[in-house]
């Protein structure tokens, strides 16, 4: 398997997780088990998930939640005015959260891999419009966390 199939598979199984631990209240360490152990790399109801980075999914939820106040209040800033980041779908939130995360804190991954893989992930549950917001919000943030990337070349 290529390194970027199991981290696009990690990061579809970091926003389910996400997802997940904010409807239902589940802890992390529950997430983690359930994840790792029933969802990633198998087979349900026909869907099969594929394997992730286990690694890299763990970072994005440790991450997430290490950091989620600040990360909620950036994304709040850069959504557009009279959508605060709770009357956002509760997926689409998952997504705008790890997405942020990897901006913030994964500085190996350059942040326009990281925009696409979001919006891809976006497009597996929505229609073009949100997954327009997921790149708008994440390419608003990118701009700020990583200025240096997005600096015209001479």
């Amino acid at each position: 398997m290529m390194k970027a199939e199991g981290r696009s598979a990690a990061r579809l199984a970091a926003v389910q997780a996400l997802y997940q631990m904010e409807v239902s209240e589940k802890g992390l360490n529950e997430t983690f088990a359930e994840f790792e152990s029933f969802w990633i790399g198998n087979e349900i109801e026909g869907e099969r998930y594929k394997s992730a980075e286990i690694a890299f999914f763990r970072d994005i939820l440790t991450g997430v939640l290490a950091d989620q106040g600040p990360i909620d209040r950036s994304i709040d800033q850069t959504l557009v005015e009279g959508w605060p980041l709770a009357r956002v779908d509760a997926v689409l939130r998952a997504i705008l959260r790890a997405g942020t995360y990897e901006l913030k804190k994964r500085a190996d991954i350059p942040a326009r891999v990281s925009i696409k893989e979001y919006v891809d992930v976006a497009g597996a549950f929505f229609d073009r419009e949100e997954s327009g917001m997921v790149n708008a919000v994440l390419d608003g943030l990118a701009r700020r966390y990583r200025a240096s990337e997005f600096e015209p070349r001479n």
